[in-house]
């Protein structure tokens, strides 16, 4: 994999160094704004890329043959189909898109135009989540569930003495649902499927769900879902059926340790994850896959992709909080 990399904020100086550890994946390019043009030259410096452009099209034009998108969401989707049309595979952080109609389009896109196309959320790929959902059945009927991502941002104070912040602006396809809730979601989502109903009640500021509440209903049990960057609390994760329950204490994106309570006394504790950065798993996964043709593997990520993508927007459909995409 050449890989051409858009975005210089956070998330590409963390998996910056990630990328370096995986065999197949040579880092070739970086395409910034013009602010960032200073960000996007140093860091070609600093990891021996051979190309930092402030114009997509340069870095589409280039030698890479994947293209890696982490810009605020409201990019993502014609980032994204652009890269596709241009027969690049493509890496978007997530979410994918910012409605499920993007969704739906960028997928049939990209299988039309036989190119791969992945959603970078960490979860799905970790050794722990997999462990998890060989366990289920163990602890009998399911009734209840629980996530808790609560991470009080360190840009939520700047966006309340009014600075204009992409993450908590509507107009960007912000929100803590988009966030961070939504790793719940797809954490749920991996493990039932689509619930029969959503409903999500959010605490708004500037119109813009700073905190909320997700209730996913199943049949026969409920799945609650709890994702804030205006106040700070203890990560939970809890799977509660007949014989016991599943449990993690560490942030949903990490999805470390996991101990298994059992209604006779019994316990398990598992952690498979290893030493790795757990943005690691997934671009090793992507090389793989693309590597080996594995398209299986692609169109079934894509499908929990395109599921979790319809429950956000029925998540954000019950709370009124409407993006400008939406109406396009």
């Amino acid at each position: 994999m050449k890989l051409g990399i858009v975005g210089t904020g956070t998330i590409v100086e963390e998996v910056l160094p990630v990328l370096q550890q995986v065999k197949g994946l040579s880092c070739y390019g970086i395409c910034g704004t013009k602010r960032s043009e200073a960000k996007a030259e140093k860091l070609k410096e600093q990891y021996q890329m051979q190309l930092a452009v402030s114009d997509y099209e340069k870095l589409l034009d280039s030698e890479i043959d994947t293209v890696y998108i982490a810009v605020p969401n409201l990019l993502h989707f014609e980032m994204a189909k652009e890269a596709v049309l241009r027969g690049k595979h493509v890496i978007v952080e997530k979410p994918m898109t910012a409605n499920e109609r993007q969704a739906e389009e960028l997928c049939a896109l990209a299988k039309k135009q036989g190119v791969f196309l992945f959603e970078a959320i960490t979860t799905r790929y970790q050794s722990n989540y997999q462990f998890i959902k060989e366990q289920l059945p163990t602890i009998g009927k399911i009734k209840m569930a629980v996530c808790n991502f609560s991470q009080y941002s360190r840009k939520y104070d700047r966006f309340q003495n009014g600075e204009n912040i992409p993450v908590f602006d509507a107009k960007q396809a912000g929100g803590a649902l988009m966030d961070l809730n939504l790793y719940n979601i797809q954490y749920l989502e991996g493990l039932f499927g689509e619930p029969q109903s959503v409903h999500y009640t959010a605490n708004m500021e500037k119109g813009i769900d700073t905190s909320g509440v997700a209730i996913l209903s199943y049949p026969g049990f409920q799945a609650v879902a709890i994702g804030a960057k205006d106040c700070q609390g203890q990560p939970e994760y809890r799977i509660e059926g007949s014989e016991g329950y599943i449990a993690q204490n560490s942030p949903c994106n990490v999805c470390g340790a996991v101990t298994i309570h059992y209604r006779d006394g019994r316990g398990v504790s598992y952690d498979g994850n290893g030493d790795a950065h757990r943005m690691y798993a997934e671009f090793v996964s992507f090389v793989n896959e693309i590597a080996s043709k594995d398209t299986e593997t692609c169109y079934e990520m894509l499908d929990h992709s395109l599921a979790v993508s319809r429950i956000l927007t029925r998540a954000r459909a019950d709370a009124g909080i409407v993006f400008p995409c939406d109406e396009n």
